[in-house]
C-alpha cells in the first residue's frame, strides 16, 4: 500500500497498441513514432515508482495486433522494468485473448517477468497485503455485443478489499457511436457491481464517465482527435466504498495537432505563421491551406514550413487549395515585363480554370526560376 494513507493507489492506462504502424508517414516519423509508444510505457513505469503506486492498470489494447513480432513483445516487456510492483493486465479487442494470441506466444516465449499479471479470464485477482481486489474482463475476441463486465454483479471478494474493475469496450449511451469496438459497458456497473473504481480502455481520451468510472485513454496520442489523449491517470482509493481521487498526469511527447486556414490578406499569413510558431516541439501537425497567397507570400510561407519541419516530430501539409496570385509588386520585383509577364499573368488567370493545378505548377516553377537567376545576378 502507498504509504500516504496506507489505502490502495493506482496508476491507469490502456490502449498502449505497441507494434502499431504508421504507414501513412515518412520513414523516418513511422519509426520514431513507434517507438515513442514503447518509452512511454518506460515513463510509465518511473512515475509508478515515483508515486509509490500498489499497481499498474492496463485496460486492453496492449498490442496493437496479434501478429506483433517476438522482439516486439520483448521490447515491450522490458520497457517495464524500472516499477517492480504489479502490472495487471488484460486483452481488448486489439488484441483479445484467442485460444492462440499474442498472449499465448508472450508466454511461450518466456517474455512475461513475475510482475505482470496477464487477466486472461474473468475472474477475482486478490491482492490482499495491497488491500485491493481486481475483477477483469477480459475480451477474449475482438467484437461482442456482450457486456462482459455483468459477472462483477455477483462477484465475491474479502471483506475489507476495494474492488477495482478493469474492462474494454463502450460505455452504453454516453460514448461516441464511432468507438473502437462495440463491446458495451453498462454506465451503472459501478453501482450494480458495489466498484470503488472502474477503470476502463477503448476510447483513446482521458474522460470520466462518473466519479467512479473512467477512460484513461492513450498515453501517447495516435490520432488527429482533440479528445484529451497522453495522460495517465493517478487513482487514490481513500477508503473502501468512498469516492476515488484521480489525477490526470500528462505524459505523451508528441501531440497531434489539424491546422485548417483561409488565406485572403497578408494579415492572414502572418498569423498562420504565428500560429504554426506557436505549436509544441516534437508535435505531429497536418496542415491545411486554402485561398490566395502572392510570390512573395509563398516565399515566407515555405520558409516557415522549413523551420516547423526540423521542429515538429512530423509536418505534413496540404496546398492544393491555395492559388498562387502574384501582385503588381511580385511582378515587378521579378523584373517580369514583356512577354514573361504576359506569360504569368496567363497562368494567373488560368488557375481558376479546369486546369488551375497545372497553371499553379508551372506558375510556380516559373517564378522560382526567376528568383534564382535573379539571386545570381542575371536579367529575367
Amino acid at each position: 500500500m502507498n504509504t500516504l494513507d496506507g489505502l490502495p493507489r493506482f496508476l491507469h492506462t490502456a490502449d498502449w497498441q505497441i507494434g502499431r504502424q504508421y504507414a501513412s508517414f515518412a520513414p523516418d516519423d513511422a519509426v520514431a513514432l513507434a517507438e515513442a509508444r514503447i518509452s512511454v510505457i518506460e515513463r510509465i513505469a518511473d512515475l509508478a515508482t515515483q508515486h509509490a503506486v500498489d499497481a499498474v492498470l492496463v485496460a486492453g489494447d496492449v498490442f496493437d495486433a496479434q501478429t506483433v513480432s517476438d522482439r516486439t513483445i520483448r521490447r515491450l516487456f522490458n520497457a517495464m522494468a524500472d516499477y517492480a510492483g504489479p502490472w495487471i493486465l488484460i486483452p481488448g479487442n486489439h488484441d483479445a485473448a484467442l485460444a492462440e494470441s499474442v498472449w499465448t506466444r508472450a508466454q511461450r516465449l518466456g517474455a512475461v517477468p513475475e510482475s505482470a499479471h496477464l487477466a486472461l479470464s474473468p475472474q477475482v485477482l486478490e491482492f490482499a497485503e495491497a488491500g485491493f481486489a481486481i475483477l477483469p474482463a477480459p475480451l477474449t475476441q475482438r467484437h461482442t455485443q456482450s457486456d462482459l463486465t455483468s459477472w462483477f454483479d455477483q462477484a465475491e471478494t474479502a471483506e475489507g478489499l476495494a474492488r477495482i474493475g478493469l474492462a474494454h469496450g463502450s460505455v452504453q449511451g454516453i460514448l461516441a457511436e464511432d468507438v473502437d469496438s462495440p463491446n458495451p459497458i453498462a454506465a451503472d456497473r459501478t453501482e450494480r457491481s458495489r466498484l470503488d473504481y472502474l477503470a476502463l480502455g477503448d476510447w483513446h481520451g482521458t474522460k470520466q464517465i462518473n466519479p467512479r468510472t473512467w477512460y484513461s485513454g492513450t498515453p501517447e496520442q495516435d490520432r488527429f482527435r482533440g479528445n484529451d489523449p497522453g495522460n495517465v491517470l493517478l487513482v487514490d482509493t481513500p477508503e473502501v466504498g468512498a469516492e476515488p481521487r484521480v489525477e490526470i498526469l500528462p505524459i505523451g511527447r508528441h501531440p497531434w495537432i489539424q491546422m485548417s486556414e483561409h488565406l485572403a490578406v497578408s494579415s492572414d499569413l502572418d498569423q498562420l505563421i504565428a500560429n504554426i510558431e506557436a505549436q509544441p516541439e516534437q508535435a505531429v501537425v497536418a496542415l491545411r491551406l486554402e485561398g490566395e497567397i502572392s510570390l512573395l507570400g509563398k516565399q515566407q510561407l515555405e520558409r516557415a514550413l522549413s523551420v516547423a519541419e526540423a521542429r515538429f516530430r512530423s509536418l505534413g501539409y496540404d496546398l492544393s487549395g491555395l492559388s498562387l496570385q502574384p501582385t503588381e509588386d511580385d511582378i515587378a520585383a521579378l523584373h517580369a515585363d514583356g512577354y514573361v509577364g504576359d506569360v504569368i499573368a496567363e497562368l494567373r488567370d488560368q488557375q481558376e480554370g479546369e486546369g488551375g493545378e497545372v497553371a499553379r505548377d508551372a506558375m510556380a516553377i516559373l517564378a522560382s526560376m526567376l528568383l534564382e537567376k535573379q539571386a545570381q545576378g542575371g536579367d529575367a
